[in-house]
């Protein structure tokens, strides 16, 4: 399975905070930290938007490395990704990922199998 596959399925090379850290972009750094702030009501700046992927050794955001509960189980469990694990298709906490993302449901099938 890809390296940025993340433990929850979701490909880390879609998202824009690695895309701006991968690509060096400053104003896409911006233009995410502006955006997770509104959605998280909480004070995101440009520079907390610095991350290599969740399963990397690199960066991560905050979130990614502190506060996301999908991630802390994974590494709980030693699973490569949520897909590893025998209690994945009825996990409350991966389910709301799951239901608003169909690529990542996919991507955990594929490594399930």
């Amino acid at each position: 399975m890809d390296d940025q596959i993340g433990y929850c399925g979701l490909d880390c090379e879609t998202c824009d905070a690695y895309i701006a850290t991968v690509r060096n972009d400053q104003a896409l750094r911006e233009k995410t930290a502006k955006l997770w702030a509104e959605l998280n009501h909480a004070p995101i700046l440009s520079e907390h938007i610095h991350c290599e992927g969740c399963r990397s050794k690199g960066a991560k955001t905050v979130f990614c490395e502190t506060l996301c509960e999908i991630r802390k189980c994974a590494l709980g469990k030693d699973v490569s990704t949520c897909g590893g694990c025998p209690e994945w298709e009825r996990c409350p906490t991966l389910g709301t990922v799951l239901e608003n993302n169909l690529s990542a449901l996919e991507n955990l099938k594929r490594r399930n199998t």
